[in-house]
C-alpha cells in the first residue's frame, strides 16, 4: 500500500489541544478510515511561529487522506507526497 508524507499547517496550538487533535485523529481513523495507518508525525514551528506537521501515513490513495483531514479539521494540508523509498544510514555501507 502506498505511503505518504503529509505536510499540514495548524492554527495556533497549545500542547493540550495538540494532544486532543492527535487523539481525535486516531479515533476517526479507527471508526471511519480503517484503511489508513498513521505511522508517526514530526511537529515543528517555522520562523514566524506557525505550527507545521509532517505525518507519515499508509493509505490506499490521497483522496482518503484528504477525507480524513476534512473530518478532523483544525488544519490545512499544504502538500501530500507519495514516498518513493526510505533511506536509513545504518543500512548504507561505508565507502
Amino acid at each position: 500500500m502506498p505511503r505518504y508524507v503529509i505536510e499540514r499547517s495548524f492554527d495556533p496550538l497549545d500542547e493540550e489541544l495538540s494532544e486532543q487533535i492527535g487523539a481525535m485523529s486516531k479515533k476517526i481513523i479507527a471508526e471511519q478510515f480503517p484503511q489508513i495507518r498513521w505511522e508517526h508525525s514530526h511537529v515543528v514551528a517555522d520562523a514566524e511561529g506557525n505550527v507545521l506537521s509532517f505525518c507519515i501515513y499508509e493509505a490506499p490513495n490521497e483522496d482518503v487522506i484528504r477525507e480524513h483531514a476534512k473530518e478532523l479539521g483544525y488544519h490545512v494540508i499544504n502538500h501530500i507526497y507519495e514516498i518513493g523509498a526510505d533511506v536509513n544510514p545504518r543500512e548504507i555501507r561505508s565507502a
